[in-house]
């Protein structure tokens, strides 16, 4: 594709099986989660209590409780702000640790180094944490992958992911006109935002994976099919 200069990366189900992180790190962060808020209460976790007592209406709740809230929300995937920070600085733990990694379909990694070499900027807008989609790159099972991106963009920094001013958001911060940005994502909402804000965008559709193709976006099933951008 002629006139990309960045190619931003959804993760989930785009790089990497969506059963990876539900499995691996939302399940790590359940384990963790009642004991990391107790530990925490008066430092880290202060402001995650806060937020979520204020979210949930429930004021009073105490820690425990917001812990239920939290691995409530987690059960069904609401992204909520206070959970991402929770996950976030929990995952880190584990990723510091050795407990979880970054896991990649196969032709991902030789891909993203292939377009970073060609003189490619690489982003990534997930849903999780700036600090997870670190981590995850960072700690990748076979080798870092993480100085490979430029620049993360999460909820709480760019926007929810099926707006179109969120693209528009990312494309002021990259500095790059809208044109020049290729959207890879696995989910057909997110593409349409992405080129209603005036990106390209293609649809990643892995074998297994949820989200089914969607007219009218070009659809591949490995980065290996987008030779043309390396």
């Amino acid at each position: 594709m002629t006139g990309v200069s960045v190619v931003v990366l959804d993760i989930e189900g785009t790089t990497s099986p969506t059963s990876s992180v539900r499995e691996d790190l939302y399940g790590y962060t359940r384990k963790r989660l009642p004991g990391w808020l107790a530990e925490h209460a008066d430092t880290t976790a202060a402001g995650i209590l806060a937020e979520t007592r204020e979210l949930a209406g429930r004021p009073e709740a105490s820690t425990d409780e917001v812990a239920e809230i939290l691995r409530d929300w987690l059960g069904n995937d609401v992204k909520a702000a206070p959970l991402k920070s929770a996950q976030g600085l929990i995952c880190h733990e584990g990723f510091v640790t050795g407990a979880l990694h970054g896991e990649f379909f196969p032709d991902v990694p030789a891909v993203l180094r292939s377009w970073h070499a060609a003189g490619l900027r690489l982003a990534v807008y997930s849903s999780g944490s700036e600090r997870n989609q670190r981590d995850w790159f960072a700690h990748a099972r076979g080798g870092e992958l993480g100085s490979l991106i430029g620049e993360h963009f999460d909820l709480s920094s760019a926007g929810p992911k099926r707006d179109a001013a969120s693209y528009r958001r990312i494309a002021e911060v990259l500095g790059v006109a809208a044109e020049q940005i290729l959207f890879l994502s696995d989910h057909p909402d997110e593409l349409d935002a992405a080129v209603a804000a005036g990106w390209s965008a293609i649809g990643v559709h892995r074998a297994g994976e949820p989200h089914r193709p969607r007219p009218p976006h070009r659809w591949i099933a490995s980065f290996t099919e987008l030779d043309e951008l390396a």
